[in-house]
């Protein structure tokens, strides 16, 4: 049994990779062809192909009630993406980081962020919980309300990114050459579908390798699950960057962060508010560290360097292993 499940896992790493290079070859040529810039379509439409399954993942445990599930994937997402997904990126090749990220989206990006973590932990802040509440004991809640104010800022922000995209076309190289819009199309829809049923493989097969090994369920949640369905995040900005598509890459990581916090964390505690417990609020804390040391490291000289990746993959080992430890 285990054997199948570790050519499962690989089946679903092998989707991811052709998935997201198909993806990212269909969304760049889509960009050129409408004079968009990358930097756009990595915040838009390669940010939400890529969190497709915390997505889905998140709706179904809200669906069903399974409440952590829903918050502790959409947390342990954005750590991935921002300490690992742009890590292994520097690491690979230094990672220019475009002028409208520094200025806009990150800054956004980190003001969501805080504003999350204040709203879900005032309870904790305020009666100072922490002193007498263990890890496990719910201290706050991510409400209906704050799902449906994500949501409209959600909302916003896409028009927002239209519309300066509108403003600023590109202008098209002469010696570039593309292929059609169906093309372009056919390759992200089947790129998605790969994305996607790559990432679920990877998911399912991880999370019955670590039962059979004796993980925790909470364990496997905070990292098997989380780091799963940031796989295809992983995936696409490393082809991307791979590519030249730099913009993309750092696109896809601050675009699928605010994805997640607000589109699936928006669409889960509208559907069912989200008990938080302590150590959620521990993460939501960590989260909101880790997005301002990344943005200062891509505000200075304008890049992620390699020697700054390794350190962002380093934080994220020290993350785990004391979601582990607690």
């Amino acid at each position: 049994m285990v054997i199948l499940y570790i050519l499962l896992l690989i089946v679903g790493f092998a989707a991811l990779i052709k998935g997201a290079d198909w993806f990212v070859d269909g969304s760049s040529n889509v960009a050129r062809l409408m004079k968009v810039p990358g930097v756009i379509v990595g915040l838009t439409i390669v940010a939400m192909g890529t969190s497709a399954p915390e997505l889905a993942v998140s709706t179904s445990a809200a669906l069903a009630g399974s409440n952590e599930i829903a918050l502790s994937n959409v947390v342990g997402s954005n750590m991935f993406n921002l300490l690992c997904v742009l890590g292994v990126c520097a690491i690979i090749q230094k990672v220019p980081v475009d002028e409208n990220i520094l200025k806009r989206d990150f800054p956004i990006c980190i003001l969501i962020t805080i504003m999350t973590t204040a709203v879900i932990g005032f309870p904790t802040f305020r009666g100072r919980l922490w002193n007498s509440a263990s890890v496990s004991d719910t201290v706050g809640e991510a409400s209906r309300p704050l799902g449906i104010a994500l949501l409209m800022i959600f909302v916003f922000y896409i028009v927002f990114l239209v519309f300066s995209a509108m403003k600023h076309p590109v202008t098209e190289k002469d010696d570039e050459k593309l292929f059609s819009v169906g093309r372009s199309i056919l390759l992200i829809l089947v790129g998605i579908a790969l994305i996607v049923g790559g990432g679920q493989a990877v998911v399912n097969s991880a999370k019955e390798i670590a039962r059979i090994a004796g993980m925790s369920e909470t364990l496997i949640g905070l990292t098997i699950v989380a780091v799963g369905t940031s796989l295809p995040e992983l995936v696409t900005s490393v082809v991307a960057a791979g590519k030249g598509e730099t913009g993309m890459a750092v696109g896809n990581v601050v675009g699928s962060n605010l994805f997640n916090l607000l589109l699936i964390l928006g669409v889960s505690s509208t559907i069912h508010p989200i008990g938080v417990n302590l150590a959620s609020v521990y993460d939501l804390l960590i989260l909101s560290i880790v997005t301002v040391v990344t943005y200062l490291f891509s505000a200075v000289g304008r890049s992620v360097k390699r020697a700054e990746g390794f350190v962002l993959v380093m934080i994220y080992v020290g993350a785990v292993i004391f979601a582990a430890l607690r």
